[in-house]
Order: structure tokens, then C-alpha cells, then sequence
């Protein structure tokens, strides 16, 4: 990852990588290796893979032979996890969580099981993957106001769900757990300009702090975790979320404000909308919704230092050029600065 300090600001790496030969083959994966895996588990393959946009796992398309069992379509997706990000158990939480709402006739994306288990390893290592049909539909540039309804029914429907049990093994969407850790990783690091680096601290840590209350007071459930847009899939049978990777047990506003993420009246007004929707499905707690921009800087926060972790892997520089200049760590200050000054507005 890229190191700041008083004698140079050039890139270098601040730790070797880690899982030795796992991280090599997640890096090195070639699509023999990949039809090896998927035939594996009983598919036969046509030979075509499409590597698909994913940062933090390596998913690809695959045509198959014949349909997918249980299924009409003959293409599926192959999702190959980074290692060390996951265990088994908090993947296991992830595809209960779909296999729940799928049983609750809520639109997903369910995994395929084989011989009882839907969580597989490629052979002579330890990397994980899971195979699901591929989904046709668009990923929407923006919704009308019908459309926010519509997408609110949704969330509703999938937070009632996700109520009715507890994912254990998934991380807490607190600010210790996604705001001062990160900061602290930010701080040991070496990533960020030391006077940018301070200005993020300065802002960051109050904030935090002044959130923890509000969040030790809400009710934690399973949530999507990342519901925005590029998550969400129009198809003809309605919308559906994706990428449930970033499942976590959380404040359920977490899932609505992404998709509202502005601070003027139309941001409000698209809230509202979703909101009307929600409400039809689940019980919304509105003394939530001052956990939003606590809830901002703590995805700002985390997204900052999740760029610094995987910075060894090729492919982060190559699509995170900015994250190794002054402006972006600027930016990033300004950013939790204006979160920390809309949050005491709000009180």
C-alpha cells in the first residue's frame, strides 16, 4: 500500500501479503482453474468464462452444458472469495440469509447446493466459492417515484425477514466496529499525508463518539449491508437485490439511505417515498435516521481503509489511482468535516 511520511511518498508494501499460496492462486486464477472448480461440483461446462467487475472477490460468468438444476437458464456465476476476508461460518450467514428470503418468496438470488452444502473449495487449497444462476436485468440510473415505492416494499419485505433470526458470525455495524477501527488502521498504516491524516482524526473521532449511543439504543438485525444502486437488479419479474457480500447485522436505515444518499429536498422527498413503501412490509424506527450521517462517515472511513489493505493486490492501484495523492485524502477530510457539522446540525 501506498506509505506517506517526511522522506518520500512513494508507494511500497507495508506488510507481505497474507495466506502465502491462497492469495497467489485468488490472483492467479485462469479460467482452467475456474471450469475445474465449477465441474467439480457436477456442472458441465461449455468452456466459455467472462470475468465479471468484482473488487473484492473474482467472479466470473460461465455457460453450462445444459440448465442449471432447478432452473431455466444454462449460464451461472461463479464467486470466488478473497481469502482471509471470510470464514466459512459468515459466508454460511450469507446464504442462510438468501436461502430465508427465497423460503419467504422474496426475489434473490439463491446458491446452488451440492451434497448438502452450498459453500465449495477450489481442490488443493483453501479458497472458497459458491456458484448462483446469472440474473438478467438492468441496473437502474435512477428511480421515479413509483419505482422507490416499489423498492421499498422490497426492503421491507427483506428486513421482516431478516428479523426473524441472527447472524452471529456477521460483523456489527457499529462505530467501533466500521469507524475507529478503520480510523486506526488509517493511523497505523501510513497511507494518508500525516497533516490530512490529522484533520480526518480531528473530525472522525468526535463524530464517532458522539454516535455510539444512538447506535447501542437502535435494534440490530441482518441487513444487505450495501444497498445502492449497482446493487439493484430491474428484471421482468420485479426488483431484487445482489451481492449480499457485505451482510451485516446493523440499524435496517443503512439499507435506505444509500439510495437516498443527497442532504436537500429531493433526497428527502425520494426518502419518503422509499419510506412509504417500507412501511406497508416492517416497522420503521424514524429516531434512526440521525444515524444516517454517522452511517456516512463510517462507510467513507471503511471504504478508505479497505483500499489500503487489498493496495498489494494488482488490481486496486490500477483502479484507485487518486487514493495515492493529497487530494483524496483532502477530500476524505472535508467529507467527514461536513458529516461531523450536519450531524450537530441535526440535533
Amino acid at each position: 500500500m501506498p506509505r506517506h511520511s517526511s522522506s518520500s511518498s512513494s508507494p511500497r508494501p507495508a506488510h507481505p501479503p497474507a495466506w502465502g499460496a491462497e492469495t497467489r492462486f485468488f490472483y492467479e486464477l485462469t479460467p482452467e482453474r475456474i471450469l475445474d472448480a465449477v465441474e467439480s461440483c457436477g456442472l458441465r461446462c461449455t468452456g466459455r468464462v467472462h470475468p465479471l467487475n468484482s473488487m473484492e472477490n473474482r467472479v466470473f460468468a460461465l455457460e453450462l452444458e445444459s440448465p442449471l438444476p432447478g432452473t431455466s437458464t444454462a449460464y451461472i456465476v461463479a464467486k470466488f472469495y478473497r481469502p482471509g476476508r471470510w470464514t466459512r461460518a459468515q459466508i454460511q450467514c450469507e446464504h442462510d440469509f438468501l436461502n430465508d428470503l427465497a423460503e419467504a418468496e422474496i426475489p434473490t438470488v439463491r446458491p446452488l447446493v451440492q451434497d448438502g452444502t452450498s459453500i465449495f473449495e477450489l481442490s488443493g487449497t483453501a479458497l472458497f466459492f459458491s456458484i448462483v444462476p446469472r440474473v438478467g436485468g438492468r441496473t437502474p440510473d435512477e428511480l421515479d417515484d413509483e419505482s422507490l415505492t416499489r423498492v421499498g416494499r422490497l426492503l421491507g419485505r427483506m428486513h421482516a425477514v431478516g428479523a426473524r433470526r441472527t447472524a452471529p458470525e456477521r460483523i456489527r455495524l457499529t462505530p467501533e466496529n466500521f469507524g475507529h477501527s478503520s480510523l486506526d488502521f488509517l493511523q497505523a498504516c501510513g497511507a494518508a499525508p500525516a497533516p490530512l491524516l490529522a484533520r480526518i482524526v480531528h473530525s472522525a473521532r468526535p463524530l464517532l463518539d458522539a454516535a455510539s449511543p444512538g447506535f447501542a439504543a437502535c435494534r440490530m438485525q441482518r441487513i444487505h449491508g450495501d444497498a445502492h444502486l449497482g446493487n439493484l437488479l430491474f428484471t421482468p419479474d420485479g426488483p431484487l437485490w445482489v451481492d449480499f457480500d457485505d451482510m451485516a447485522s446493523g440499524p435496517p436505515v443503512q439499507d435506505l439511505w444509500l439510495l437516498c444518499s443527497g442532504r436537500d429536498d429531493e433526497a428527502l422527498h425520494r426518502r419518503d417515498q422509499l419510506l412509504r413503501g417500507y412501511g406497508e412490509f416492517a416497522d420503521f424506527d424514524f429516531d434512526t435516521l440521525r444515524l444516517i450521517e454517522p452511517l456516512r462517515a463510517m462507510r467513507h472511513l471503511h471504504f478508505a481503509a479497505w483500499v489500503a489493505k487489498r493496495w498489494e493486490d494488482p488490481a486496486f492501484p490500477r483502479a484507485f489511482p487518486h487514493f495515492d495523492t493529497p487530494n483524496y485524502w483532502a477530500e476524505l477530510a472535508a467529507d467527514i468535516q461536513e458529516c461531523l457539522e450536519s450531524m450537530d446540525q441535526a440535533r
